[in-house]
Formats: structure tokens, sequence, C-alpha cells
């Protein structure tokens, strides 16, 4: 504990020592301040220490397989110039060499001009939705880096092998509820913009954790039933054998596309998709008093009050709206499987508010864009965003562990915890 302290004491000097020129913030971050040449000496002799290395390790490799009249191996043949960027602005470092042009460094690479890090900035405000031409006035801001959009583009184009990896990768056998809903990017198709549906899998996996299971970019400009059989197609030859409940909204076709893949799914209905449509029939001076007789509905304690309520709303309604209790009466088998679960659960499942959240989210970012230029680059920029994103989802959630011995009821054999 001594020693640490003492050696703790001897930086604190080394500092001091260094701090004494240091009379305002631009004398240590400035363009030449302290921190810059610190950094800048490290790294030489960071470099300087990889150089020896590498020659020491020749040196006996040499010595345990040649005979003594073999010459001498490799050595050091002084420096070369290379000018790179990094999170301190344009840095000049010396490269140390060796006579037979064997060294590779690992800290500064050959032909790299970026040193670690600032590509990661460059992706997290490509992933804020920045453009490149913004990106590169934002790096010469506040690093006095000149960097251009094109190299910015070669970064970000970096991590496409990432994007196709992370598509295919293969996901758990079982998710207990799986979200499904689109949105929708302008994208240049055949030299004419068009506006494409994104489909968007949001699965809660065992742990009770959130985690988007891909991305798919629809064919026709219009979200489909047929499209979503070609997803959950996919996501079955990833290895998803089993959903215990799937929650969508009441697209035309979309129950039965599940129940294609996944005959023993739940299939829930989003109650606040279902509102929304039904909303679409009434005026606004109507609106708020049929949501409010709406609620008695799905907020009933059991199957029984909720069927109750219903024949009670529409014996009101009727009349005036007799469209909306046809379409809770049409979609009745795909709303009722809230009644199986205690009310403080069945928000988890009644509503697509998870991954409403989560394509708000993305939409913040994408409307940055007014137009992509091509489908990878709608991959590229949601991929970054998502990452972004799911770094919040760090606990279960809410009610996880009620709704786990449900569905172990609920699911015997199928979901085992």
């Amino acid at each position: 504990m001594a020693r640490k302290k003492k050696e703790t004491s001897r930086v604190d000097e080394l500092l001091d020592d260094l701090l004494v020129d240091c009379q305002t913030p631009e004398d240590i971050l400035g363009e030449s301040g302290l921190l810059k040449q610190l950094s800048q000496r490290l790294i030489e002799r960071a470099l300087a220490g990889e150089l020896n290395h590498h020659l020491k390790s020749e040196d006996a490799e040499l010595n345990n397989s040649a005979p003594e009249s073999t010459p001498r191996g490799n050595s050091r043949n002084g420096y070369s110039k290379k000018t790179v960027h990094s999170d301190h602005g344009k840095m000049d470092l010396a490269i140390p060499r060796d006579r037979q042009g064997e060294f590779e460094p690992v800290l500064v690479p050959k032909h790299q001009r970026r040193l670690a890090g600032l590509d990661e900035k460059i992706l997290v405000l490509y992933a804020r939705g920045l453009s490149t031409r913004d990106i590169s006035a934002q790096l010469e801001e506040l690093y006095g880096v000149n960097v251009s959009p094109a190299l910015i583009s070669e970064v970000t184009d970096s991590v496409s092998d990432e994007v196709k990896a992370w598509q295919v990768r293969p996901l758990d056998e079982v998710y207990p509820i799986v979200y499904l809903d689109a949105l929708y990017v302008n994208i240049k198709v055949s030299g004419r913009v068009s506006k494409r549906a994104v489909y968007v899998v949001l699965g809660v996996n065992r742990e009770g954790n959130k985690e988007l299971l891909g991305l798919w970019i629809g064919e026709a400009e219009a979200e489909g039933a047929k499209f979503w059989l070609k997803v959950l197609t996919d996501l079955k030859n990833r290895g998803l054998k089993d959903i215990l409940i799937a929650c969508c909204d009441g697209l035309v076709g979309f129950p039965q596309a599940i129940e294609a893949l996944y005959p023993h799914t739940q299939v829930q209905l989003c109650i606040v998709h279902l509102i929304r449509n039904c909303l679409r029939y009434v005026p606004w001076k109507d609106s708020k008093a049929v949501a409010a007789d709406l609620k008695p509905i799905y907020q009933a304690t059991t199957l029984e009050e909720a069927e109750a309520a219903l024949d009670a709303f529409a014996a009101k309604w009727d009349d005036l709206y007799p469209a909306i209790s046809q379409v809770w009466i049409r979609h009745w088998d795909n709303i009722i499987p809230i009644f199986d679960y205690p009310m403080e659960i069945r928000k988890v499942i009644y509503t697509t508010n998870a991954i409403e959240s989560l394509n708000r989210s993305l939409r913040k970012v994408i409307k940055t864009k007014a137009v992509f230029p091509d489908e990878e680059s709608v991959f590229k920029l949601m991929y970054l965003a998502m990452n972004n994103i799911a770094k919040r989802w760090n606990r279960p959630i809410k009610n996880w562990k009620a709704a786990l011995s449900h569905f172990a009821i609920l699911f015997p054999g199928r979901f085992n915890y």
C-alpha cells in the first residue's frame, strides 16, 4: 500500500511540473496544448516499444534456428513521418522503421490515417442522423480535424458487413413475446423516390430483455400480410421455433400470416391500434366520449365483464357509429387473450408500446434523411441508431417475474424458466 501511495505521489509531482506553464484551458486542450503533446509522445513511445518487441522476437527466432555463421538479422532504420487525424486534431508522428521493412505497427497500422476513437465518433454522429457533411463540419469545429465527406462515407460503409452478419445471426428458440410493426422511409428505386415499409420485429427474451430481431424492407409501397409471412419465415429459418404471444396491429391477414408459421402462438391485437382505427369513424366532438366508453371493455377484470361492456357500448353507440362494435366483434378472438393475465402484466401484452417507442426513436434519426439513396443506406443508419437505442435496454420489462409465472402455467412444455 505504501509503495502504491509513493508511486501516486510521484505521478502527481510529474503532473504538477507539466502544468507549471499551463495558464489557460487552451494551454491544455488547444491545438498545441499539453494533452495533444502528451498523446503524441505516448503514441510514439508505444510504437518504439512495438518495434523493440518485434526485433527481440526476430533475434530469438534467429538464434534458435540459424547456425553461428549466419549474419545478424533485422535492425532499426530511423523514422518516417506520418500525419494522422485524432480526437486532438492533426498529429505528426515519428513512426519507427526496421531495415527489412517487416515491422507492422498495431497502434497505428500502415496506411491508416485516423487513430482509433475518431471512427467511433463518426459512427456515433452518423447514428444520430447527421449527414456526412454535417459530421465533417462538426469534427472540424470540435477537434480541428478536416475529414472529408467521402472519407466519412468510407467509415460508415465499414459497418455494412457487420449489418449483414447481424441480419442472419441465429436467434433463440423461444421468445415469449414478439412485437411486430412497420415504419416508412423514402428510398430511391430505379431513379424515382418510393415510400417503402421497413418491417421491424422486437422480441422479449426469456430474461425479459428487449432484443431487436431484425429489419426488412418491403417490396411494395404499403405494409402487407404477404411480406410479413416472408419476415416470419426468415425468423423461423434463423432458429426461432416458438413464439408464445405475438402483438401486432389490425392489418388484414396479419393474424393468419402468424398462424401459418407459428400455429400455437397467441395473436394479441394491439388495443391502442384498435382504438385509433375505431376513432377514424368518429367526429372530433364525440371522440373522447367514445374512447372513454371503450375503456371498460379492455380494462374489464374478466372475459364475461368485457363481453357485457361491449354489449353496453353497442347499445349506446351503434345507432351513430355501428362500424365500431363490428370491428371489435370481428377481431374478438385476437383481443381476448389479455384476459388470461392479471391486470399488472396486461399492459406488457395488449399494446405495442415497446416497439412503437423504438420506432419513434428511429424516426427521430431517419427524419433527417429526406430520401435514402438505396436500401443498404437504410439498414446501415437504422442498425447504428438501434445500437444506440439498445444501450437503454439494461433491465427486464416491468412485472416480468409475474409474467413468467403465468407463461409457465399457460404454456406447459413450451416455456420453462
